[in-house]
């Protein structure tokens, strides 16, 4: 890849505003903008130090475009490693698309989305989990999504794959040391150091993993799945937790006949609720296809809210629901709803507790759906459900890619365990520690290709 041209982008949101920033970078940037700017001091911009700012006049020729602010960044001292002139003028949609052709005309390229910080990755200012945040700390849209990304943009990720892909290449290279002197007969690797190595890399990576569920719903947001008999209140508690009319509540049973989605933000991380049709034997082939749709939004839940009417269910049902849709990595939350009618249940709430017990229920909580008030032990039940990154600084992971990787390291670093429980030779080894240690440097991008580059760094916006 070549990167030695220079290149422009507007760098502020689209559309009118109050200021927009318009970013050139390159070996020549300074150049290439300097005949376009009028200081109002008389300084030239040629003179301009690294980290300065100038105001003056953009102009093309006698023609004043408009008043800016040219900030200027030395090469090794920018964002992107060049040099970087970042022009500030006013918001109007005529005055940067009439910045922007002048400088295109200026043998200045369009960069492409994110070739400014491909170019920030290329020339070494951060690694590839670093460039990759950078895009979720835009995106962020919930304080513990900005906490992941901050922290990756920082490096914290970074720094535990460096510490892990170099004590795995010290051992690597004892490893091929000894091979090289194979008929001196010389041991430089000691292989009960080595296991304790794996071992321990294993664990930090299978932790890595890990992470990776809960960091994908902190991104993506917790999926949560409102469930239960038709008429139970599922519309109702998700109307009363988004505090609008999002679904369509009635004493017809089977009203909701597909999944509702929308989105709250609850101490800092967030949620997509889905109401979904209720769970009944039907032969009414829409309402079927409902309670398919249903059944599948609760295989890819990572929370189902169980709603059951006061007085209109039976203990087996409820058992049969659960026992159908438990899964380990499935947190079940047992409602008991219409608390404010009179109850006429024959259900025996401790016994129906003690029966869901091994399905990781300990409490069942009691609502009126109608209520606000009613609704804060369900809304403090699932802040403290996933309120595990107040108390950690462990990594965590977000990223496909990065868990895609984290997988591949970890069977080669198995099959690391499996050769030396069986004594195979140091060559063997040595191949199995060299893909856990390619994986590993796939992950920060000290090994890439152009296409993987390319997909990457294409799912940013333009300008950044």
């Amino acid at each position: 890849m070549d990167f030695k041209d220079d290149i422009v982008a507007i760098s502020s949101p689209g559309g009118m505003g109050a200021i927009s920033l318009i970013r050139v970078s390159g070996e020549k940037a300074l150049e290439k903008v300097n005949p376009f700017f009028k200081s109002k001091s008389g300084k030239r911009l040629l003179d301009i130090k690294s980290h300065s700012m100038m105001f003056g006049e953009f102009t093309n020729g006698d023609e004043v475009i408009d008043e800016v602010v040219v900030s200027f960044f030395d090469k090794d001292k920018s964002y992107t490693g060049q040099q970087t002139v970042e022009i500030s003028c006013h918001g109007s949609t005529f005055i940067q698309k009439k910045i922007l052709e002048i400088l295109l005309e200026k043998n200045i390229r369009l960069a492409k989305p994110g070739e400014f910080t491909m170019r920030s990755f290329l020339s070494g200012k951060m690694d590839l989990t670093q460039a990759e945040a950078v895009s979720d700390l835009i995106y962020s849209d919930s304080s513990s999504m900005h906490k992941i990304a901050l922290s990756q943009m920082r490096g914290g990720f970074q720094n535990d794959l460096k510490v892990l892909r170099e004590e795995l290449l010290h051992f690597v290279s004892m490893i091929e040391l000894e091979l090289d002197f194979s008929e001196e007969d010389v041991d430089f690797a000691n292989k009960s150091e080595l296991e304790k190595l794996i071992k321990k890399v294993k664990e930090k990576v299978e932790n890595l993993k890990k992470s990776f569920k809960y960091g994908n719903a902190i991104k993506n947001g917790v999926p949560v799945a409102i469930a239960g008999k038709p008429n139970s209140g599922k519309s109702s508690l998700l109307n009363t937790l988004l505090n609008e009319q999002k679904a369509i509540v009635s004493d017809i049973p089977g009203t909701t006949r597909d999944a509702i989605e929308d989105v709250i933000i609850i101490d800092g991380i967030k949620y997509r609720f889905i109401d979904t049709a209720g769970l009944r034997k039907t032969k009414d082939i829409i309402e079927s296809k409902g309670i398919e749709i249903t059944k599948s939004k609760i295989s890819e839940a990572s929370v189902l809210i169980y709603l059951f009417d006061i007085n209109d269910i039976k203990e087996s049902e409820i058992l049969s629901d659960i026992k159908e849709f438990y899964r380990e990595d499935l947190k079940i939350i047992l409602i008991r709803n219409k608390v404010d009618l009179e109850n006429k249940s024959t259900i025996d709430l401790e016994n129906l507790l003690k029966k869901s017990g091994d399905f990781g229920i300990t409490e069942v909580l009691e609502i009126s759906a109608l209520e606000k008030k009613s609704v804060e032990g369900l809304i403090k039940n699932l802040s403290n459900s996933f309120q595990f990154m107040d108390n950690s600084g462990d990594t965590v992971v977000t990223n496909m890619r990065h868990y895609e990787f984290l997988s591949q390291a970890l069977i080669s670093l198995g099959e690391v365990e499996k050769g030396l429980e069986n004594d195979i030779s140091g060559d063997l080894l040595s191949i199995d520690l060299r893909k856990a240690i390619d994986s590993i440097g796939e992950i920060n991008g000290q090994i890439t290709n152009d296409e993987m580059l390319g997909n990457i760094f294409s799912n940013f916006c333009i300008g950044k």
